[in-house]
This record gives structure tokens, C-alpha cells and sequence, in this order.
């Protein structure tokens, strides 16, 4: 069974993004999740796409009670493509189940309440840290420029897995439980 829709859960809207992006590319529909448990079926076989902290993405738990999720996407601050297996384990998402992370962005700005205070703290200690680290790699320096700057690094390239898993054979082919 295709995916009929692409599901989301977005805090500061680079998540929000990528999925407005990727149903442009698809043609599914786009829900937040907030959204889908009004106007989606429940069992509906989606794509979903959740914001991540600490390796875990936002929602999914949620979103994988209410429907067939075909893959899942996590959008953070790290590398697309990085961090695959972590969040696969982070999340407990079996290995019939396709993983995706895309690297979104970061705007203290757009944060609010504990994760405010929670990514504050994160960026000046761990930018600090990171600054000081000689022979830093170029996947380091970008994660530093964030951390001191902020910005967002959402493109359509980053979807590129994505888009080649979603018109493969394969995609698709969970069943609803």
C-alpha cells in the first residue's frame, strides 16, 4: 500500500518545510499531526516527519498508534543522513521501516519555554566546546555556525533519499497492523 499522506510534527517550522517540499515533489497531501487525527483515517498508510531531540522524533509514537507509517523522517540539526541507526534505536522503529534524517535548522528565536532554555544552554556549552577543538571537520564547522548564528539549511536536495525510496518499488509496501 502507497503512502496516502505525509504527517507532521514541526516546533520551529523547518520540519513544517520539508514536508511542504515534499508534497509539492509527491502530490500527497500534508497534515500536522494535529490535523491528521481530525481529518485522516485512522490505518492510513503515511509518511512521517518529526523534529528531533536528543535522537527522538517528535510524534512519531503518536503518529505510529494512529497509522501504517511507510517511513519516517527526522529533522534536526545534525547531517542529512547522519545519525540513522541512533534514531532508528532512539525511536524504536523496526527495520522494516525506512529511516531518513534531514539536516532542518536552528533559530533560538523560534524556540520557546524548556526547549529555549534547553538549547541555550546547548549552544553555549557545546558551541564553546566545539570551538576551541582544533582540526574540526566541515559537517563540525556548519554545526558550530549554526550553534553561534542559527539558520536553517532546509533544501530540496536533502530529500533525495527520500524521493528515490518513495518511487521505488519498494516504498510503500507496509500493510496496516
Amino acid at each position: 500500500m502507497k503512502a496516502k499522506a505525509i504527517v507532521y510534527t514541526s516546533n520551529t517550522g523547518y520540519t513544517a518545510e520539508y514536508a511542504r517540499i515534499l508534497s509539492r515533489e509527491t502530490g500527497l497531501l500534508v497534515y500536522s499531526l494535529e490535523q491528521a487525527r481530525k481529518e485522516l483515517a485512522a490505518g492510513s498508510c503515511i509518511l512521517y516527519l518529526g523534529w528531533l531531540m536528543a535522537g527522538k522524533v517528535q510524534g512519531y509514537d503518536k503518529a505510529a498508534k494512529l497509522y501504517a507509517v511507510a517511513a519516517v523522517c527526522g529533522v534536526g540539526m545534525g547531517a542529512t543522513g547522519s545519525q540513522l541507526e541512533d534514531v532508528r534505536r532512539t525511536n524504536g522503529i523496526g527495520q522494516d521501516i525506512p529511516v531518513f534524517t534531514l539536516q532542518g535548522g536552528f533559530d533560538g528565536k523560534r524556540l520557546k519555554g524548556i526547549y529555549k532554555m534547553m538549547m541555550s544552554v546547548m549552544a553555549k556549552t557545546v558551541g564553546k566546546k566545539m570551538a576551541q577543538k582544533p582540526n574540526r571537520t566541515p559537517e563540525e564547522d556548519d554545526m558550530l555556525d549554526l550553534l553561534q548564528n542559527g539558520g536553517s539549511r532546509v533544501k530540496e536536495d536533502n530529500l533525495n533519499a527520500l524521493l528515490q525510496w518513495y518511487y521505488s518499488d519498494k516504498a510503500g509496501e507496509r500493510s496496516p497492523e
